[in-house]
């Protein structure tokens, strides 16, 4: 089995920055490459960005291209998705999401190729 915790949501301004943490323990390692989703209410999930192993490659969603950055910290087994420039269509429910693949997959933007997730960090931006 795979847990997955995040933390660090919370309520920002537009133009702010928040930093979340995944957590990850159980059956991954620090090879699995690690992906980020978000859904706001009424929508579906989205990619937003995915890290492979050793910290690279990284890929993202163009809507956060620029402006989100995702890194690993391998001692720790965590992920890190640091989120500058806030805008309020960044508000969502925020998840980290892995598989026990060694490398990204090549459908990295569909959540259907993750099999954990987390519970979710709530995001929400204020104009």
């Amino acid at each position: 089995q795979v847990q997955l915790v995040e933390s660090g949501g919370g309520l920002v301004q537009a133009g702010g920055s928040l930093r979340l943490s995944c957590a990850a323990s159980g059956r991954t390692s620090t090879l699995n490459p690690m992906a980020w989703f978000r859904q706001a209410p009424g929508k579906e999930r989205e990619f937003v960005g995915v890290i492979g192993r050793d910290g690279a490659p990284t890929y993202y969603a163009d809507s956060v291209k620029g402006r989100f950055t995702i890194s690993r910290d391998s001692a720790k087994n965590t992920v890190y998705l640091q989120m500058n420039s806030l805008k309020p269509e960044d508000t969502a429910v925020y998840y980290c999401a892995t598989d026990l693949r060694r490398y990204i997959s090549g459908s990295y933007y569909a959540p259907d190729e993750y099999e954990y997730w987390g519970q979710g960090t709530q995001v929400a931006v204020s104009s």
